[in-house]
């Protein structure tokens, strides 16, 4: 007989037998996702999905991907894994609801050095909640275990999300001309940008993390710090699809300054007035703690303004109730001007402007 090791799989370090274990304990959650067009069973290659039973006549299909940075670190290293997969989800659908689509499917990748069940099972979880809060379905997914590429305890996660808008009746901001106003979501935190700036304040100015906020006992600071980004669709979907809307900017990377004026048309420039809603505590303490200039914090964060509506002046009025029917908080945050298109925010401590070169860089 060979004296010869045998080699497997399971030596390697990957557990064939733990991944089946996983797709078999989150079938309940994907199968909770499950909407018309869409049965949301796991198993084969790939996911169906049929437009014309959702409703659909002549739909233009729209896709999404992104994932939510150095935020899973956080997450990680404070065992806040039961969220970030809202981040994940919310990151996509926002993205698809400023083209005016409706997020239809979703996919996920979850890559890690050793698979570890609970951890994976609480951040499907969560994945599958931004699922049913957006109204689409988890269809299918990828988890790879990949031993050495991750230091122990890590995963990284990536999001894919396709919705579909009726031919002609997509956003694509042509609509948007001067004279039209601008209305703020407000946020629901620091959202899932930025994230790389927070650990780095946490880590030089030593935060407590796990001990109350300066700025809200009733909160532990990490909490704070990982509310997971708010999902504007079902808000957001009626009065898209009554024609109210002109163009829809989500705040990401880059802030108010380079997001709003990707969706402007040449000649409109947006014109945001910073006193017109009160930032939020938690960017105030950021502010402070890192001594950010006003125009880097209206580059890296939302500032408290997650998405951005332009729209005709005489709808304002009533989008505003209606958006706070459904549970927003909205602020008249500016207006659109002639000029080069770009956006300017306007604050107590100065004036910053954006011209729209974002055209090379990639979403942020």
């Amino acid at each position: 007989m060979s004296d010869e090791i045998s080699y497997s799989y399971a030596k390697a370090g990957v557990s064939i037998a733990a991944g089946n274990a996983l797709v078999k304990a989150i079938g309940p959650l994907v199968k909770a996702t499950a909407r018309p067009g869409a049965d949301a069973e796991l198993g084969g290659f790939g996911g169906f999905f049929d437009p014309k039973a959702a409703g659909y006549k002549d739909p233009l299909l729209v896709a999404a991907n992104d994932g939510v940075g150095t935020k899973v670190k956080l997450a990680i290293d404070h065992d806040r894994h039961d969220a970030i997969g809202i981040d994940l989800v919310a990151m996509c659908v926002n993205d698809l609801i400023v083209q005016g689509a409706e997020p239809l499917f979703f996919l996920d990748y979850f890559a890690t050095g050793k698979l570890d069940n609970g951890v994976a099972e609480r951040v499907v979880a969560g994945i599958a909640e931004g699922c049913k809060i957006s109204g689409c379905a988890l269809i299918g997914g990828e988890t790879a275990e990949m031993p050495g590429m991750y230091a122990a305890g890590d995963y990284d996660l990536a999001g894919f999300c396709v919705g579909a808008v009726e031919r002609g009746e997509q956003l694509t901001g042509d609509k948007v001309a001067p004279g039209h106003v601008l209305l703020g979501l407000a946020s629901s935190g620091v959202h899932s940008n930025g994230y790389s700036l927070v650990r780095r304040l946490a880590a030089d100015k030593g935060w407590k993390l796990d001990r109350p906020a300066l700025f809200d006992q009733d909160r532990l600071l990490i909490d704070a710090l990982i509310e997971p980004t708010r999902i504007y669709v079902k808000s957001l979907l009626p009065v898209i699809r009554s024609g109210k809307v002109d163009a829809l900017a989500h705040i990401t990377g880059g802030g108010l300054l380079e997001n709003i004026p990707r969706v402007l048309p040449e000649g409109a420039h947006a014109v945001v007035d910073a006193d017109s809603w009160e930032q939020p505590r938690l960017m105030a303490f950021l502010q402070a703690q890192g001594n950010i200039e006003p125009e880097e914090m209206a580059r890296t964060f939302n500032c408290g303004i997650g998405m951005v509506l332009a729209v005709r002046p005489e709808l304002a009025s009533d989008i505003t109730v209606e958006l706070v029917s459904l549970g927003e908080t909205v602020y008249q945050i500016g207006e659109i001007t002639a000029g080069s298109r770009g956006c300017t925010v306007r604050g107590p401590a100065g004036t910053w402007s954006a011209r729209a070169d974002w055209e090379a860089r990639h979403d942020a």
